[in-house]
């Protein structure tokens, strides 16, 4: 796996890969060819997240919190795009089904995988398994400049955003609680006329 200092291969940055782009038409068959350096120009920092599988639940939390933070990113000098081995089909699914509004490059060769090292053993229930690992790269001037080689999922969004010194969006205000209504006064229990009268015959039977 590429560490922090490493210089990317240049054939890595220039190399073109089908990418589906949020702008694509729906149903995920209109994507497009670009490099890695397309997508992320030379004075951006490219933040590179490699993913196991479209439309799985770590991998869709983790896309979706790439893309609610998309505009923090750029607002911090970077471009966030994400790398699977699924197809440009399979990307459009996936961005039409869960909102996912980022560059999703589509890579069954493995060639960014195994070259950035993003492919190998790995544990999985329990058995080493040979596959994709969550990883994520920060690319500034063909450079790595940061690199998360296990990611786990909650928390890497802001952890990203901390390392190109961005802030994450504010959260949304919770709802003002509702004041509670006063408890209803108890209203006094009404005295029946048959309870009436028969107060009255007790006094009147004092009396005599």
């Amino acid at each position: 796996m590429l560490e922090e200092g490493d210089k990317v291969p240049s054939a890595l940055l220039h190399t073109s890969f089908e990418v589906l782009l949020p702008g694509a038409g729906a149903g995920g068959d209109a994507g497009k060819t670009a490099s890695l350096r397309d997508l992320a120009p030379a004075d951006k920092t490219l933040v590179l997240f490699f993913y196991p599988k479209d439309s799985t639940p770590g991998c869709t939390r983790e896309a979706q919190g790439f893309t609610a933070s998309k505009k923090a990113i750029e607002k911090a000098g970077g471009v966030v795009v994400g790398v699977s081995r699924d197809s440009v089909k399979s990307h459009g699914s996936f961005r039409d089904k869960f909102g996912v509004a980022i560059p999703l490059v589509s890579d069954p060769e493995r060639l960014l995988h195994e070259g950035f090292g993003a492919w190998g053993e790995k544990v999985m229930y329990g058995k080493k398994v040979l596959g994709a690992i969550r990883s994520t790269f920060l690319v500034k001037n063909g450079i790595v400049v940061k690199v998360w080689p296990s990611v786990k999922v909650d928390g890497h969004v802001d952890a990203v955003l901390a390392a190109l010194g961005g802030k994450a969006p504010a959260a949304k205000p919770a709802a003002a609680a509702k004041p509670a209504k006063p408890a209803a006064k108890k209203s006094a229990p009404k005295t029946t006329s048959s309870a009436k009268t028969g107060a009255k015959a007790k006094a009147k039977a004092k009396s005599r």
